[in-house]
């Protein structure tokens, strides 16, 4: 009896999986949003800022809660998930157009001002394989000759056609409703890949209409909280979450997300359609002044090498494969969704193009780890957020920081000390000697450019 239990039970599995081996071309929906922190949705821990739609599809899907952002601003990682390439490899390693000179005490290397056309895009690929594309939203990769119709996009529909009698939080609402009349007009006969590059929560942070007395009203109930921002160098770290205003933009945001979802609901999609959920950086909590939210436990925000400028929400729901309301610890970067989302859609490998991502899908499947133990980031450029330049190593436990302006590394054990505060580059110099040198020898394979000293200044 128990033999033809454990054989029934096997047979159920393997039909389990192979519901989604046999969806031939599943349609793909990436939502990226602006400086979403790691920490501001409340599938995330948040407890005052209120996220329904969204954590009811990391209910519905898998969560990693060890995701980073191959750069600490917007244009670098965006990069890395057109192309599968660190951001150093594409030259795009700023925001673009970056930070004026300002005769600071290193000199830099401009950033480049696209995404290079040799490239092949992630929508180059799937457009090849016959999928329709659409784009909507921000790009910031590059302007005429460089936007998304010239990276493989079918459709593309910027701010400046989203802002058309508007403004703010009315170019999220004209994205979504862009966005759902795509699904109502899209050639059913093929499948479709949907990029949607939301604005939200980046400044300048306004206030949803349809959320902010909401907020308004929780923030009274608030006890007061001290200190509200500690000191991080030169800038100031927000390390509470109680601004209304920020809450009622993320609110908006999620109700964006919300209405997109109903529709590939509505239009009997959800069981043919992946849907990817993540955040281009960490939460803007750093800058001269404090920032709008707080990434606490993690350190800093936006624009710094510390967690709490790289960790991202990270939100995968792939219908038959995905196991509802999961989470993924292994360490992952957003140099992984090229590949990730070519294996889902069963298109093959493109590994001579993204060359710095892995596949996700061993972990989806119940792998415990990737065939890779180190990630790297290199930002050799001053940012708002009081960022100087310097690059970082994280290596199973171990995380290394280097500081060029300062001419310092910081070591830190994540395992014990996830919000490094605790540096261990004194009490541990053959560890911090390993990660140096492979973090050199990274820089130099990838002809990494490293800020001199300004002897004018």
């Amino acid at each position: 009896m128990k033999s033809i239990i454990s054989l029934l039970l096997l047979v159920l599995f393997l039909g389990t999986c192979n519901l989604f081996a046999q969806q031939s071309n599943p349609n793909v929906l990436v939502i990226l949003a602006d400086d979403l922190g790691a920490g501001d949705l409340g599938c995330y821990g948040s407890t005052f800022y209120e996220t329904p739609f969204i954590d009811q599809l990391a209910a519905e899907g898998v969560k990693f809660t060890m995701a980073y952002s191959a750069g600490a601003v917007c244009s670098p990682t965006r990069s890395s998930i057109m192309s599968g390439k660190y951001p150093v490899r594409t030259g795009v390693t700023d925001y673009i157009p970056g930070l004026k000179d300002k005769n600071r005490k290193l000199n830099i290397q401009p950033t480049a001002m696209h995404l290079a056309l040799d490239e092949v895009t992630l929508a180059e690929t799937f457009k090849s394989a016959g999928y329709q594309t659409f784009y909507a939203g921000k790009w910031h990769l590059g302007e005429a000759g460089f936007e998304p119709q010239d990276q493989g996009f079918d459709i593309y529909m910027g701010h400046k056609e989203l802002s058309i009698n508007g403004n703010g939080w009315q170019i999220g609402n004209r994205l979504t409703q862009t966005a759902i009349e795509f699904i109502d007009s899209r050639d059913q006969q093929k499948p479709f890949l949907m990029y949607l590059g939301y604005n939200e929560p980046h400044t300048p942070i306004l206030e949803y209409p349809d959320h902010i007395q909401k907020f308004k009203d929780k923030a009274k109930t608030l006890a007061p909280v001290t200190p509200q921002n500690i000191q991080e160098r030169n800038g100031k770290t927000r390390v509470v979450q109680d601004d209304p205003v920020y809450a009622s933009e993320l609110a908006g945001l999620d109700s964006f997300v919300g209405r997109v979802l109903k529709k590939i609901a509505d239009n009997n999609l959800r069981n043919n359609t992946i849907v990817m959920l993540l955040s281009d950086n960490g939460g803007l909590s750093t800058l001269k002044k404090p920032g709008p939210t707080s990434n606490k436990p993690l350190r800093a925000g936006k624009g710094w090498l510390y967690e709490g400028g790289i960790r991202i929400p990270f939100i995968l729901r792939v219908p038959g494969l995905t196991k509802a309301n999961s989470e993924i610890a292994t360490p992952i970067i957003t140099t992984d969704i090229y590949p990730t989302l070519l294996e889902l859609a069963g298109l093959p490998a493109k590994p001579e193009q993204h060359i710095d991502g892995l596949s996700l899908v061993p972990l989806l499947k119940g792998a415990k780890s990737l065939n890779r133990t180190t990630l790297y980031w290199h930002y050799p450029h001053y940012h708002g957020s009081t960022w100087a330049p310097g690059g970082a190593i994280h290596e199973g436990d171990w995380k290394l920081i280097e500081f060029f302006e300062e001419n310092k590394l910081e070591l830190f054990n994540l395992k014990h000390d996830p919000v490094e505060l605790n540096d261990l580059a004194q009490q541990e110099p053959t560890k911090l000697r390993e990660l140096k040198q492979k973090l050199d020898n990274w820089r130099k394979e990838t002809g990494a450019f490293i800020p001199t000293l300004n002897t004018e200044k």
